[in-house]
């Protein structure tokens, strides 16, 4: 009777230790595919580092980085002229600042510099990883 019960405790814990390796298995299997996912570049990230792929989009992108930074600039400006009370002064500044930062976003996206991965480094950053060859 002894041997009976230590023989059916042992298959039990046998059974549940290969229950726990099945599913110690499983959870293994989604970490990976999780990992493999999180790895793989999704496509709205592939889509944002490329330049737009017609010319209308490219003149919307740029009428709208102009006509937002005047915006910006004007309600800046209107806001501080009413606070202070120094009507047109403020708008008139604000709208120069706002419309040079508004050239200075068309003239990156010109350049392309927004699309590039390494956008805001510095050349003194790149240069130690080789990225850009020295001037001689």
């Amino acid at each position: 009777m002894v041997e009976n019960r230590n023989d059916q405790t042992k298959m039990q814990e046998r059974g549940r230790f290969s229950e726990e390796k099945q599913g110690l298995a499983e959870i293994e299997r989604k970490l990976q595919k999780v990992n493999a996912d999180r790895e793989a570049p999704s496509k709205l990230a592939a889509k944002i580092k490329q330049p737009p792929s017609n010319v209308m989009g490219l003149a919307m992108r740029a009428s709208v980085e102009v006509v937002s930074a005047l915006a910006i600039g004007f309600g800046i400006g209107w806001s501080l002229d009413q606070w202070l009370d120094t009507r047109p002064w403020f708008m008139l500044v604000f709208l120069l600042i706002g419309g040079a930062a508004g050239t200075l976003n068309v003239y990156r996206m010109a350049l392309g510099f927004g699309y590039a991965d390494q956008y805001g480094q510095t050349r003194e950053n790149t240069e130690d990883k080789g990225d850009l060859q020295k001037d001689e």
